[in-house]
């Protein structure tokens, strides 16, 4: 059975969200103190340290549903591109999409943070090859395997 391409773009937005929740999870682990030191309290939001210890569930609600629209609009793009992406492979034409995302997304976002957040270098250099290179690249290759 054939799925239509709507479903096949919600389908490839699930699984990104779910790449995309487990490679944060493992970039956090790997930086926790960072989280835990308190001279960043503040710059954390209200949603992620409304009160001591571990996020809240509604923090983690929102993750998920972030990551989901995010993975929603990437997914609708790939949709409609997918055609200019010559090479034979859903997992070639994802690398180069998730690379792409990675170049318009991760970077400047990336250069953003840098200026505006008062947060440790080696953090924001962590997001950005976990939580943007590496998600980007894996999250692009599922979403060219799955709306082909």
């Amino acid at each position: 059975m054939k799925l239509s391409l709507n479903v096949r773009i919600i389908l490839a937005a699930i699984v990104f969200m779910i790449i995309a929740q487990i490679i944060h999870t493992l970039s956090t682990i790997l930086t926790m103190d960072y989280y835990y030191n308190p001279a960043y309290f503040l710059i954390w939001s209200k949603i992620m340290m409304s009160i001591e210890g571990p996020p809240p569930a509604e923090f983690y609600y929102y993750s998920l549903a972030f990551a989901f629209i995010t993975g929603l609009i990437y997914s609708f793009i790939y949709s409609r591109i997918r055609v200019f992406f010559k090479q034979k492979s859903a997992l070639r034409k994802g690398l180069k999409y998730g690379f792409a995302l990675f170049l318009i997304a991760g970077i400047p976002s990336f250069f953003t943070m840098f200026l505006l957040i008062n947060l440790p270098f080696e953090l924001l250099i962590s997001w950005l090859i976990f939580d943007s290179l590496i998600a980007y690249l894996i999250g692009g290759m599922a979403i060219a395997k799955i709306v082909k």
